[in-house]
């Protein structure tokens, strides 16, 4: 059975842009055209949907190819670290040369789930920030209950001269600021419009507008009111306008300083 779209906020005549989304994921395989479609109506111009793996990655650029407004991203996600071996990343080096990807990632380390062990995690994660780094290509930093690990790796490999984006910002103001000192951008879930995301929703307040950019992670963490259900790009304004809620500015202004962000940080046409 098809899912039935989930009604959208009406969207001011600016556009948006989803720097992260799984567009790959099985989540969306009776529907994905409709997504997408429901998406641009909504005025998301611009999905960048992520690698996990090599089969995601190159899943990826094959949805990129087919669609002028969505670009992708190649990775492999700290779950699958094990799977990060020299011919893997050879492969995702060959990937990365298609002229739709524009950032690698998602990379990091995950000790919440810990699907693979921390040194497994750690190693997986110093190969590609070389390898991102030696493709020039901004990373894309996925860090849930490693703070401290993240930030040491991070500041071992910096500077990033194609800059970077902490993925589904989970930390604090202060972690915040050590992000924003290594040039990275930060990337604001629907995870803000939940009532008890006080940290975050402080987060989003105090993030520089010029270093802000927002995301679903769909089919992850839809924001309210669709809390639960599988999240779509479309449910991206949801956050946009919890954002200028909370820092008391135009919608607009969000989603144009927003747009820009993406633009500068992944270098979209």
């Amino acid at each position: 059975m098809k899912k039935k779209p989930l009604p959208v906020p009406q969207s001011p005549s600016v556009v948006f842009t989803d720097t992260h989304c799984h567009l790959d994921m099985s989540d969306y395989a009776d529907d994905l055209d409709a997504v997408i479609r429901l998406a641009h109506e909504s005025h998301i111009s611009t999905i960048i949907t992520i690698g996990i793996d090599l089969q995601s990655s190159a899943r990826a650029i094959e949805l990129a190819q087919a669609h002028d407004r969505i670009y992708a991203t190649v990775g492999i996600h700290p779950h699958e670290a094990k799977t990060a071996t020299k011919e893997t990343l050879d492969k995702l080096n060959v990937l990365a040369a298609n002229p739709k990807v524009v950032g690698y990632g998602e990379i990091g380390l995950d000790y919440a789930k810990a699907y693979a062990p921390v040194d497994i995690q750690k190693t997986a994660c110093r190969a590609q920030l070389q390898l991102a780094k030696a493709l020039n290509l901004p990373v894309v930093i996925h860090d849930r209950d490693a703070h401290e690990d993240i930030l040491t790796l991070l500041k071992e490999h910096a500077p990033f001269p194609a800059g970077g984006v902490m993925h589904c910002f989970s930390g604090d103001w202060q972690f915040a600021e050590e992000i924003l000192k290594l040039g990275f951008y930060v990337s604001i879930p629907g995870i803000v419009t939940f009532k008890n995301a006080t940290t975050l929703q402080q987060v989003a307040r105090q993030v520089p507008l010029e270093r802000l950019v927002i995301e679903t992670d769909g089919p992850f963490l839809a924001p309210v009111p669709y809390r639960g259900k599988r999240n779509t790009p479309s449910l991206l304004l949801y956050t946009a306008e919890k954002i200028a809620e909370l820092r008391d500015i135009p919608l607009t202004e969000v989603a144009t300083a927003t747009t820009v962000n993406a633009k500068n940080l992944f270098k979209l046409p």
